[in-house]
Parts: C-alpha cells; structure tokens; sequence
C-alpha cells in the first residue's frame, strides 16, 4: 500500500540545516486578552510567522525548495504560480541566492503583494482569473523556457520547509495539545502532522477553511480530491478551488478534525487578533482562531496553538474588514 505521507521527518531536519543560516526561529507567543477571548481555560500559543522575512510562513517554503536545488537548476532560473505569498517567498530566495525568479499570479491580484515580488527582483506575470488557472500557465512556462518549477504544494522540499515551523512550536512549547491551522495548499498542515508523528503523536492537527473556498473540506469530508469549488473568500492565502495530489492524503489519514468558518467569522478573527496582540495578519492568519472559538469548549484546560501564517494584508482589504 502506497504510503500517504509525501516527506519523511529526516527531510524535515535536512530543511532545517539549509534555513539556519538565513531564518531564526519565529516567536511563539501567549496574550492574556486572547486567552480570555477563547475562554474556557485555554491557553492560546500564537505562532508568529508574520515575524519571518516578507512577513508569511512561505518563505520557509521557498528558501527550503531553492537550497535544495544544484547549480544547474539555479541558473536556469525558478518559476512558481502563487497569490503572493509563496511567491514571495520564491523571490526572496531568489534575490538572496542569486537565482532568477519568474512569478505568475492571477489578474486582480493583491496590488501590494505584486509590488513586493518585483521589488525582490522576480519577473512578474500576470494571467488567469483565478490561482489554478495562473499554475497552469506556470507549467507552460516552465516547459517552454526551460525553468525550474517550485509548485506551492505539490513539491516535497517545499512541504519539508513549511513542517520546520512545526518543529520550532513543539521545541518551543513541548506541552501543546492540539494546534489549528487554515488550509489553503496544505503544507503547513501536512508538515505539521510528519512532525507530530514523530515527536508526539497525541498532538491534535486540525485544519480550518472558509466557507467561501471549501474544495479541501469537501474533499476531506467525501475522501477524494475534489477540483473546480468555486473560490469567493477574501482570504488569499486560502483561496484555493481543489484539493492535491500530493499533501491530500496525508490530510485525509492524519487530520482530528476539519472545520469551516464564515467569512465574517474570518474577519471578526482578524479584527480581534489585531486588538489582542498588536500585530497586523492578513486573512488566512485568523482562521486558527476562528476555528478554535468555533469549537473551544472541546479543548477546555488544554495548550492549544493558532499560526498567525502572514501578515501581507492590503490597506483597501484591512480597511473594509475593519470598517465592516
């Protein structure tokens, strides 16, 4: 029987080693007015990847995809589909290690997230009208130019970068008891459950999603990849219309649980994020905490962790949230 976990936790320590030089661990952090806003005893831990260059857990992912590779591939060139934040990611590696990077977003994209990409130095290309209709092209590009591909999800290197965050929270706080994490790709997810496996696999992974983007919940709930959802969330970093190859079985054999939240409940997340710690996320970041309120009473007494995942949020889509 096929193995349903795509990356083994020796990878995981082999992406941490590459990452120590250029990343220092995010802060794991706890605020008394969130613990009092979830209730129930709970003690909230925030995971801070809105600390990391460009401000998103992605850029573990980029950085872990593009050390990986040798000389050859580097000088091709590297190619990537993204909404921003694997992108940059990507261009950051890329503008740190010398390597040229090529970036296809979908038309209408976050403004703020192009002007970051192109200011790391990557080619922006913009094309399609929604995330998978970018990959596609991507793919094509890739093919007719000769470029190295770091698909956002369906790469093992790029999965073993996104799981060192979960190494970091464990190290960090060794008494979790359950972590949630919004799903967009699933990276993040899938690395947390390779490294829950080996170092506790008590630790409950649950995974949250909008209502407005729920392609992986759908196909969670039936047990097969589900494609073509439609996409409506102001989420970006969630916004995804199917369920992958790749990190989807490890989703569907290792998650406890798996939660929608609506889009106001998205944006009430925020908006208390912002009041509790101080900090700026973007919308994929308070679907932790949108997910444990929606279900805290299951966790009562426990250490629970939420990923505030990136904070690349547009000044027009803060304003509305916070106006709303």
């Amino acid at each position: 029987m096929t193995s349903p976990w795509p990356i083994r936790f020796d990878e995981v320590l082999a992406a941490r080693e590459r990452l120590r030089p250029y990343l220092t661990p995010s802060p794991l952090r706890r605020y008394p007015l969130l613990d009092a806003l979830v209730g129930h005893d709970i003690q909230v831990y925030v995971k801070h990847e809105n600390h990391l260059p460009v401000q998103t857990f992605k850029v573990r992912n980029g950085l872990s995809a593009v050390t990986a590779l040798g000389p050859e591939a580097r000088a091709r060139g590297i190619i990537g589909a993204s909404t921003g934040n694997h992108g940059q990611g990507m261009a950051y590696a890329g503008h740190l290690l010398n390597v040229p990077c090529t970036i296809v977003v979908p038309e209408g994209n976050n403004p703020d997230k192009n002007a970051a990409i192109r200011a790391l130095g990557a080619t922006l290309v913009e094309h399609g009208a929604t995330y998978d209709a970018s990959a596609a092209h991507c793919a094509e590009l890739s093919q007719t130019h000769g470029l190295h591909l770091i698909h956002g999800i369906n790469d093992r290197d790029v999965i073993a970068g996104a799981a060192t965050m979960s190494l970091e929270m464990l190290e960090q706080e060794p008494g979790l008891d359950a972590v949630f994490i919004a799903l967009g790709g699933g990276s993040q997810a899938v690395g947390a459950l390779t490294v829950a496996r080996e170092l506790k696999p008590s630790l409950k992974v649950i995974a949250v999603q909008s209502e407005a983007a729920d392609a992986q919940y759908q196909s969670w709930r039936s047990g097969e990849i589900v494609r073509g959802r439609p996409v409506r969330t102001f989420a970006e970093g969630i916004a995804t219309g199917q369920a992958y190859d790749v990190t989807f079985p490890a989703l569907k054999a290792g998650l406890a649980d798996f939660l929608l939240v609506s889009e106001s409940a998205l944006a009430d997340g925020l908006r208390e994020l912002i009041r509790t710690t101080h900090n700026l996320p973007e919308g994929a970041a308070a679907g932790g905490l949108a997910g444990l309120r929606q279900v805290a009473a299951q966790y009562a007494g426990q250490k629970v962790g939420i990923v505030m995942c990136g904070g690349n949020i547009g000044v027009e889509a803060l304003a509305k949230v916070l106006n709303g």
